[in-house]
């Protein structure tokens, strides 16, 4: 049983040297990354749910594989209590934080910090819907979620028609997830094809290719209202498009993006527009407090930018580690994003919003390259196709230096 450490009623900015608001992966990755720089610095974590260790990219892929929520959960908080030699608060929701006395209010009374890191994540966007059945959309952005799906699933004790709200990069990995699973799926997406925010169309085109022999069809346009149909049984869903037209589903699932947690900063008086802005270093516009992962927009040379994905997840982590005992570091950019399809994977690095220019595609070793490349000649992002570490890391070697214009 897990035994949490006593935190006094005046508590002081020495009652944790540092404090973790959050339990995903980002919490964690930190939590890591300190213990492997100072064994013994006191360290509490507090999370408003259980505390469960779990790989979120995992949720677009696992139904094929048979994995139900349980088999996805790798550790609970006692037991990364235990390995990690941390205090861990689950179930204790941060209600508020005082900035200048270093306390953070919670559910269980109020906690002194000496440095303070908001790891709070990033919620699914929810669809504006019309309709009796707008709160039947699903959005699997956590483990409770993956597990009301694979719920939903099985109530129905047969393949389902699952639509699809977005094509992006988790779109279109539960959409092959699904179809790999017995399912049929439909798309439904405002661009005529799939990741058109961040491919040129020939990699969207690679991707429909891939997947002729699965039952998933793309359908362009928006959904402005769910409702009820069919039998109360079957929980049957018809979605009204915004070019009149209809779609019958059994399942709806969003996948439209995602917000990051922002209210608790900004309650607290932190700088916050889409995320919560910080610096090249993490800090967060308050002494003593900083944010990490999907909650965090951070400053470079493009302006403010969200940096999502786990590999920059985890080199924010450790750059953060390093601050946070006493070595500088600023974050660097790991801005790769993938998508995890065995069929079609894809890698992508976008250019900065505003970044005017053109893409150019080239075959190179049996892949499709896109270069994106300004108006000087200067590469500021790319996408590939059956990426490898040494493709990826050639592209990278030549951002932001002009290359040849073809």
């Amino acid at each position: 049983m897990m035994t949490i450490q006593h935190v006094p009623a005046r508590p002081s900015a020495r009652d944790f040297p540092i404090v973790i608001v959050g339990a995903g992966m980002a919490a964690y990755a930190l939590a890591r990354e300190l213990r492997k720089r100072d064994r013994d610095i006191p360290l509490l974590l507090v999370t408003a749910d259980a505390g469960t260790v779990y790989a979120k990219p995992m949720l677009s892929n696992a139904l094929a594989a048979g994995r139900d929520a349980e088999r996805l959960a790798s550790a609970g908080a006692a037991e990364m209590a235990a390995v990690l030699g941390i205090t861990i608060l689950p179930h204790t929701r941060v209600t508020g934080i005082d900035t200048a006395a270093h306390v953070i209010d919670t559910t269980q009374g109020p906690i002194g910090y000496g440095r303070l890191v908001l790891a709070l994540g990033a919620g699914a966007r929810r669809p504006q819907l019309q309709g009796d059945a707008a709160h039947d959309v699903l959005a699997v952005d956590h483990l409770e979620g993956y597990a009301l799906l694979r719920q939903r699933l099985d109530a129905l004790g047969r393949p389902a028609h699952v639509a699809i709200l977005g094509a992006g990069l988790a779109g279109c990995e539960f959409a092959e997830d699904f179809a790999a699973a017995g399912h049929r799926v439909t798309l439904v997406e405002p661009a005529r094809r799939p990741l058109a925010q961040l491919v040129p169309p020939p990699l969207s085109l690679a991707l429909l290719r891939a997947w002729r022999a699965l039952p998933i069809a793309v359908r362009q346009g928006s959904a402005v209202a769910a409702r009820r149909a069919g039998a109360a049984d079957t929980g049957g869903v018809r979605l009204q498009l915004d070019d009149g037209g209809t779609l019958d589903a059994d399942l709806v699932l969003a996948a439209i993006g995602s917000r990051p947690n922002v209210a608790l900063a900004r309650e607290a008086g932190l700088a916050t527009a889409r995320g919560i802005l910080v610096d090249g270093y993490g800090r967060a516009g308050a002494p003593d407090v900083y944010a990490l992962g999907d909650c965090a927009e951070y400053e470079s040379g493009a302006g403010q930018l969200l940096r999502p994905g786990v590999a920059a997840l985890q080199a924010a982590a450790r750059a953060l580690a390093a601050t946070l005992c006493g070595m500088p570091t600023p974050v660097e950019d790991e801005p790769v994003l993938t998508l995890k399809s065995p069929l079609c994977p894809i890698a992508v690095c976008a250019p900065a919003p505003g970044t005017h220019g053109e893409w150019q595609l080239a075959h190179e070793d049996q892949r499709s390259v896109a270069r994106f490349v300004d108006d000087g000649g200067v590469l500021r992002g790319f996408a590939l196709t059956r990426p490898t570490p040494a493709a990826r890391r050639a592209l990278m070697a030549q951002l932001d230096r002009v290359v040849a214009v073809a």
